[in-house]
């Protein structure tokens, strides 16, 4: 390839370099333009963090960290690095935060092992209970290489009963107690978690990926000053791009920043810590705190009006930005019911529900969640409307006339309130 031609390449659109993935970028923000997400674990970035993870960072290499560099030409980079550092502590309080994890599970298993040795007794939080897959599923690496005990939630209400975790903690004696979930509704007493490690000599580990936005926001109360350790994602509630942080005490820095360079990543990327930097500065508004308290009141609303449906929530209700569905109280199944309602142009994710019989590909439950319909304005109005819509769709699921009649509403509410305008 000639010199001139690769310059031409280098400012050439993507419409006409790659038509064809141009033309499934326009499909896809058409289908989130015109389409409800209810997927709790999702949500919609601004164009400023759009714009951030699309920018030149992407072409620097930067192993290291600021000031500590294994390639030159970083002078901007560490600049960039350390703004998204100062702007993560603020928001959370932190004593000491890496930036450079490239999504939540990589997170967590550098926490794992900064903290504990291959064998290492851990307790967690049981997935089908509403904990994570890096929580302790025998699948995953978290269960392949540690020793895990782990909690349930209480079988009539669904909660998490600290008196039995504290049993299990005393029997066990974890070196680390995790608390944190992905598809539990009720907030963390981090206080007393924190008092059952202290009481059998555990380090606290706080994963609150799903929550970090609602945090920020100061809706929900924050374990960084209380725990030794915690990890978020930067997407979800916090509104960022793909990617996690490391929150940690003063004592675990270097065994952190150590293992999450050199000893499971290579060089960060550039552009996404950029973006995270963005939406930092974000979350730091008096009108991202706003954003927080409607989600959370989008989510009881939503939570609320199922149940005067007859639909059962877990735990009755939600403290945050989502809930579990138990849909046999329906007959209905979750693979089912998220097809019906992917067929009316509302995204949820199925989710089992905890002491479920049935398996997880096709479990008796689906997740629900409010910050992506919050994000685009929508409030306790149009969420009424959405509950609507669900229940609708759920019981006239085989009848394909009667879902096409309540997708055309959901098109209908959706461009009331557009995304990119």
């Amino acid at each position: 390839m000639s010199s001139s031609a690769a310059s031409k390449l280098l400012t050439a659109p993507l419409s006409s370099v790659d038509p064809e993935i141009a033309g499934l970028i326009d499909r896809e923000a058409a289908r989130q333009e015109h389409e409800i997400e209810l997927i709790a674990s999702e949500n919609t970035v601004s164009k400023a963090v759009l714009e951030a993870m699309g920018s030149v960072f992407t072409n620097k290499y930067s192993e290291g960290y600021a000031g500590k560099r294994y390639y030159g030409g970083n002078e901007v980079v560490d600049v960039m690095e350390q703004l998204a550092i100062n702007r993560a502590k603020e928001l959370f309080g932190a004593e000491h935060v890496n930036v450079q994890p490239l999504s939540g599970s990589p997170a967590n298993l550098a926490v794992y092992m900064a903290v504990c040795k291959p064998g290492d007794k851990v307790l967690g939080l049981k997935l089908d209970h509403g904990g994570h897959l890096s929580h302790g599923h025998p699948v995953n690496f978290s269960g392949l290489n540690y020793n895990f005990a782990q909690y349930e939630v209480d079988e009539k209400t669904c909660r998490i009963d600290m008196d039995k975790v504290r049993e299990i903690a005393l029997r066990e004696r974890p070196r680390m107690i995790i608390a944190g979930f992905s598809a539990y509704s009720r907030d963390i007493d981090w206080k007393a978690f924190k008092s059952i490690a202290d009481e059998v000599g555990a380090v606290t580990f706080g994963d609150i990926a799903h929550i970090a936005g609602l945090i920020a926001g100061k809706q929900l109360e924050n374990p960084v000053p209380i725990f030794d350790i915690v990890t978020t994602t930067t997407h979800k509630t916090l509104r960022g791009p793909r990617g996690a942080i490391i929150m940690t005490k003063g004592a675990f820095k270097k065994d952190i920043d150590r293992t999450v360079f050199p000893g499971i990543q290579g060089g960060p990327h550039d552009h996404i810590n950029a973006a995270k930097a963005v939406c930092f500065k974000e979350a730091l508004t008096t009108d991202f705190q706003d954003y927080a308290k409607q989600v959370i009141l989008n989510a009881k609303t939503l939570a609320g009006e199922l149940m005067s449906r007859g639909y059962r929530i877990l735990t009755d209700g939600t403290d945050n930005h989502l809930m579990v569905v138990d849909l046999r109280s329906k007959d209905l199944a979750g693979k089912a019911s998220e097809i019906a309602l992917e067929k009316v142009g509302i995204s949820c994710s199925r989710s089992t529900v905890p002491f479920d019989t049935k398996k997880a590909l096709d479990p008796s439950g689906i997740r629900l969640g409010t910050p992506s319909l919050t994000t685009r304005g929508m409030g306790e109005a149009e969420t009424k409307a959405v509950a609507g819509f669900i229940d609708a769709a759920l019981m006239n699921a085989s009848d394909d006339a009667k879902l096409a009649s309540i997708r055309g509403q959901v098109a209908e509410l959706c461009n009331k309130f557009p995304i990119y305008v």
